[in-house]
């Protein structure tokens, strides 16, 4: 039975068990999200290594008995220095990889998780502190066309009709409404502005995102919607949405 295995891994979180030792959380294509300890005290090579946002090749010791896992190599080709240099770039990485490892990586979509989560932390890694929210508004709406959970934000959810006007969006049940179907009156109003940036934004690499303006209001829209129906996929909203340090802000 093997016992040692190694992948191609991106580090989703680490924190300290005890006095010296570690738990990482890595996102791997084939297998998903593993977890596994990182031995060694402050000075542990290992431990520099392991840390969110690094990207290379990872080896593990499987043991089948307690079926734990054991980091013996990491090697770092992707480190991303750039997103820890400046306050809004980590926050908007951290609500990243804590959406990434709220929704199970998707359960099966490991491939595209991988890809769309790279692109959006090489983007980050240079990015103007005013495009840190835009990248995650564009990795959330992306995130939720792969879980299957996209939207037409073109088109009522209820009746179907087209509405370049403005639709409305019910935080519970999850649908944009025209305004002949919304009953709501606590509907978030989603305007045009904010539909037609979500719209290129499908199509567009986050590295261009800079290229695309939009104004504080529309902004505020789209936050409202794309975090508004990731709460409902994962049953509860991340504080690393909502806190006064998030790239919302």
């Amino acid at each position: 039975m093997l016992r040692n295995f190694t992948y191609p891994a991106l580090v989703l979180r680490a924190r300290s068990v005890g006095e010296s030792h570690r738990e990482a959380w890595f996102l791997t294509p084939k297998e998903g999200i593993l977890k596994a300890t990182v031995f060694g005290g402050p000075k542990s090579r290992l431990r520099s290594q392991v840390a969110p946002f690094h990207q290379g090749t990872l080896w593990l010791y499987h043991d089948p008995v307690r079926d734990t896992r054991k980091v013996t190599d990491f090697d770092v080709q992707n480190w991303r220095p750039g997103i820890r240099e400046q306050y809004e770039r980590t926050k908007t990485g951290s609500s990243i990889l804590e959406t990434l490892l709220a929704s199970h990586a998707g359960g099966g979509t490991w491939q595209e998780a991988l890809r769309l989560t790279e692109q959006a932390l090489d983007a980050l890694a240079s990015a103007e502190a005013g495009c840190c929210a835009r990248i995650l508004a564009h990795f959330l709406w992306n995130w939720l066309d792969i879980l299957g959970l996209g939207q037409d934000v073109f088109h009522c959810g209820v009746c179907g009709r087209e509405s370049l006007e403005e639709l409305f969006f019910n935080q519970y049940e999850g649908i944009l409404g025209c305004p002949f179907c919304a009953k709501d009156s606590e509907d978030a109003r989603i305007g045009l502005g904010a539909r037609r940036w979500l719209a290129l934004a499908e199509g567009l690499p986050p590295d261009q995102l800079f290229r695309f303006t939009l104004d504080e209001s529309s902004l505020t829209q789209v936050k409202t919607l794309t975090t508004g129906l990731m709460a409902i996929a994962l049953g509860r909203r991340l504080e690393s949405w909502d806190t006064s340090g998030s790239p919302w802000a």
